[in-house]
């Protein structure tokens, strides 16, 4: 990145969970007042909008302008405003673009923000939103490919659910069996990293679950497919986050000073690539990202002391621990086991629950993380506090491209005043 300072100044979320009486004008002001709020400035300070959505098309018919049609509501009105959708990475690439927007010097004070209500009373279309995240011309062909990954491990009777799930948890269960294949991971240490989130989220006032988990509870726990158990997987969830940032000149303007802000280190984005072997893991999209980010931020994975990942399921933080380089690959499982990725353990990932607990209302998820590492990072997290957390690292990815995601976005952020 230029030699120009990026700093996050305010955040700000709602609850993480079912919101059937709010609407997402609502939801979406909610968040941008406490990100206003914890910035010390206005809502009038914002020079530019980078809203996120992934669902509301198709869920609620606002196929066009949906950023621009909720600020309305919210007196956000005649500054630039771009929708954003790249699926489950939706608000990080928002938030990606607002950097590069300050780093332009298009404008000084520009807020991220995304909004996604998923709970509709049709649980049929509510599911078959997922249906578009990977290539719609050639469904069969791309589960054909993605299944496969799996094979070679059995599936146990009775662990599969009767009741309907997202296509993209069956396609997590592959990956997971094809770490298991290839590396020896077991469904306990998948267990082990949802029984951590699970009580890591019992301390977060955000988080749509905060019933802690132990392991054997995670393993008895309903099945969906193996080895995923319910406890494993992600939610559907109602929720905004945004997040405000400025240049230099921007903390001029909004009186603010570097005491709690939280520095952009680095901000890369990575797209899938279709023609990636599974045998050659060290070429995943997230990996590339992450060693771009720390290219950018002079830093070193060893230098990281908490991380956000994305947990869609368990199986996708095992599988980023692995990609941001935390751990070698084929080594998360026993790291988790260990509890090398819990509060007070070498490198705590997930500290706020993950999308696991927290929740996943998919254009807000990557905003949501970053809540929690600025949080972190001020040591302002209570009882889930990482100690003496300085950097700070974040990936949030989705959709489908080949055998991996579409694209994956890593963040890395420093304490301004460490």
């Amino acid at each position: 990145m230029s030699d120009s300072k990026i700093y996050i100044v305010g955040v700000g979320m709602t609850h993480f969970g079912r919101h059937l009486e709010a609407s997402i004008s609502e939801l979406l002001d909610t968040a941008i007042l406490r990100a206003a709020d914890d910035a010390g400035c206005t809502k009038a300070a914002v020079e530019a909008v980078y809203h996120s959505s992934a669902t509301q098309g198709f869920l609620q018919g606002q196929t066009f302008v949906p950023g621009q049609v909720a600020l309305s509501k919210i007196g956000l009105t005649g500054i630039p405003a771009f929708n954003i959708e790249n699926a489950c990475a939706s608000s990080s690439s928002s938030f990606h673009l607002a950097v590069q927007a300050l780093k332009a010097g298009m404008q000084d004070v520009v807020l991220a923000a995304g909004v996604e209500k998923m709970n509709v009373p049709d649980k049929a279309r509510m599911f078959a939103v997922f249906d578009g995240g990977w290539d719609v011309e050639t469904p069969e062909e791309n589960a054909k490919r993605l299944l496969q990954l799996g094979e070679g491990v059995a599936e146990p009777e009775g662990s599969e659910s009767e009741r309907p799930y997202s296509v993209f948890m069956k396609i997590y269960a592959a990956f997971g069996r094809n770490h298991m294949k290839r590396y020896g991971t077991t469904q306990r240490q998948i267990a082990a990293i949802a029984a951590k989130n699970h009580q890591h989220s019992e301390h977060n006032e955000y988080s749509q679950y905060r019933q802690p988990y132990t392991i054997d509870e995670i393993l008895s726990a309903p099945p969906i497919t193996y080895p995923l158990t319910l406890p494993m997987c992600s939610p559907i969830s109602d929720g905004a986050a945004a997040v405000i940032l400025c240049n230099e000149e921007g903390l001029r303007k909004i009186g603010a000073t570097t005491s709690r802000a939280v520095q952009v280190m680095a901000s890369a984005v990575a797209s899938g690539n279709p023609a990636r072997s599974a045998d050659a893991p060290e070429r995943h999209v997230a990996r590339i990202a992450a060693e771009r980010a720390y290219e950018m931020a002079c830093l070193s994975p060893e230098d990281m002391d908490v991380a956000e990942v994305h947990d869609a399921t368990a199986i996708g933080e095992l599988m980023h621990a692995e990609n941001l380089m935390l751990v070698p690959i084929g080594e998360a499982g026993p790291a988790a086991e260990r509890g090398d990725f819990t509060i007070g353990g070498s490198i705590p990932i997930n500290p706020s629950g993950g999308l696991e607990s927290k929740g996943h209302p998919i254009g807000a998820t990557g905003l949501g993380q970053i809540h929690e590492l600025v949080t972190q990072l001020r040591g302002e997290a209570g009882k889930r506090q990482v100690d003496d957390a300085r950097h700070a690292i974040h990936e949030n990815s989705g959709g489908l491209i080949g055998i991996e995601e579409g694209v994956a976005v890593v963040n890395i952020f420093k304490r301004a005043n460490a």
